[in-house]
């Protein structure tokens, strides 16, 4: 079971509404497609595309902001399972350009940061298939529509 600590830090999120249910059914969604699932709270933090820069800059050595950044916590951390940061900017973007609801991509971004913070990753092809399945799966849940069907060959930018 994890928990949902919302941090709303760029008031333009403030267009979208319920979206502390919104992340807490995504992770909710991710968790119960995966086996074994790590339980802990997860904070997601709604923030702008500077700040999002400015941590893709110290986090990843990538000066432009990204949609969303997963930073999974130590085995150290009592009950908090790590953090999850999403770009306004950089999110309403994508959505406006794969002509998807706002709510829809967010949905998918938070549960694409939750399977980072379980350990899974994309780094090969055979590890990317594993995650868009269980994406889909979590998604389809939610009744989201499969956000990988109309996609090029790049995929998403997402960690």
């Amino acid at each position: 079971m994890n928990a949902v600590d919302l941090i709303v830090e760029d008031e333009a999120w403030a267009c979208l509404d319920g979206k502390t249910r919104l992340a807490e059914l995504a992770v909710a969604a991710a968790g119960a497609e995966l086996t074994g699932a790590l339980p802990g709270v997860v904070a997601v933090l709604l923030t702008d595309d500077a700040a999002m820069a400015d941590l893709n800059l110290r986090f990843r050595q990538k000066p432009d902001p990204t949609n969303v950044l997963s930073f999974p916590a130590s085995e150290h951390a009592a009950n908090h399972l790590g953090d999850i940061a999403l770009a306004f900017g950089v999110v309403m973007r994508e959505a406006d350009e794969r002509a998807l609801p706002l709510a829809d991509h967010l949905r998918h971004l938070i549960v694409h940061g939750f399977l980072h913070l379980q350990g899974y990753d994309h780094q090969s092809d055979d590890e990317a298939l594993v995650m868009e399945e269980i994406e889909r799966r979590a998604l389809a849940r939610l009744g989201v529509a499969d956000p990988y069907r109309n996609m090029g060959d790049d995929g998403m930018d997402a960690e």
